[in-house]
């Protein structure tokens, strides 16, 4: 039933306006970019499902790399680079994943499980290259909290690697394995303020990069757990929430790190070690679709063959409809040249 009198009494407050919608933040202009390729949409529709990915570069065969793919509420995919799925894993929960080659050849795929919200875990599983499947090998607790962010750190000749978790709480672990087997004690390395996602170790500077949601990239020292506040949501480079984070070394401690500006649909390129400010991009609509709302990014500067000459980046699309959410796979090398930063 309409009520005339009460809407008057609205406007006479100046309580309209509240009513309106809030124009969104836009940050710095972004150049754009299309997609060379894309996966089939996730098995979970109408929810945020998809999340992140991680990239497996083939030495042998750089064409013939493989991609592990996350949905929150169903398990891991196995992409080729044309987007094709090899297979899928079930398991609910997981968030970012990350993956490494151990010096035996085979592949450790670690995925942030949060099947249990009070309890961080990582979930363990190997992916054979040779036909992109996934055996799972187990699930390890890690510590209070709910997990999302992780990535891979050190991998030493015997094989033992270190896993970092950062928690919805901020608090981000160090877990050690052994081809696949826990061999130490869990280590906090830091605790930042309010919810973090994006993870990734850059060890040629003994360096983790920490997206935290709402505030920014924080830069933390491994070693010591030092941090300082390197790239803070100021609207204009990166607009909230910070999500994934990905890094294309070169050199010594040069390249660039990527973050995922979700807040307006864009991506955020630093150049290192300084994370000095290079310029943000967006994925169009071309022959894919368009990016939008992404939580995990993935980015390889190596080369995968025709398709991805001069490097590889993935980002989720939160926005895919009439489909489920998918990820879409670009031209790094594309990209660089749209910044002005072609070679």
């Amino acid at each position: 039933m309409i009520r005339p009198f009460h809407g008057f009494a609205l406007l006479s407050l100046g309580i309209a306006g509240a009513c309106a919608t809030v124009p969104p933040i836009m940050g710095d202009p972004a150049v754009t970019v299309t997609a060379t390729a894309e996966t089939p949409p996730v098995g979970t529709a109408r929810e945020d499902a998809a999340d992140d990915p991680a990239i497996w570069l083939n030495p042998a065969n750089p064409a013939a790399s493989l991609v592990v793919g996350t949905d929150k509420k169903g398990g891991l995919y196995v992409y080729d680079l044309k987007g094709a799925q090899k297979s899928f894993l079930p398991a609910p929960g997981l968030n970012n994943v990350d993956l490494i080659e151990l010096p035996d050849g085979r592949v450790l795929v670690a995925a942030s499980d949060r099947s249990d919200l009070a309890t961080a875990s990582i979930h363990l599983s190997l992916l054979d290259t040779a036909t992109g499947t996934l055996r799972f090998l187990g699930r390890q607790p890690v510590g209070p909290g709910e997990a999302y962010g992780i990535c891979f750190g050190a991998l030493a000749a015997d094989g033992q690697v270190k896993v970092y978790t950062a928690t919805k709480g901020g608090l981000i672990y160090e877990n050690t394995f052994g081809l696949g087997v826990p061999v130490g004690s869990v280590r906090t390395v830091a605790i930042v303020p309010t919810q973090t996602e994006g993870c990734v170790a850059d060890l040629r500077t003994n360096t983790l990069y920490i997206g935290e949601e709402d505030a920014g990239i924080w830069a933390i020292d491994i070693a010591t757990g030092a941090k300082r506040m390197v790239a803070p949501v100021d609207n204009k480079m990166l607009v909230a929430d910070v999500e994934g984070l990905a890094i294309a070394p070169e050199g010594k401690d040069g390249g660039y790190l990527v973050a995922s500006s979700q807040g307006d649909n864009a991506y955020a390129v630093f150049r290192l070690p300084g994370v000095t400010p290079v310029g943000r991009f967006r994925i169009a609509q071309g022959a894919f679709g368009s990016t939008e709302e992404t939580d995990g990014i993935e980015l390889d500067n190596g080369a995968f063959g025709a398709d991805f000459p001069g490097g590889l980046f993935i980002a989720q699309d939160g926005q895919n409809a009439p489909s489920a959410q998918n990820f879409k796979f670009a031209r790094w090398d594309e990209i660089l040249a749209a910044l002005g930063e072609g070679k």
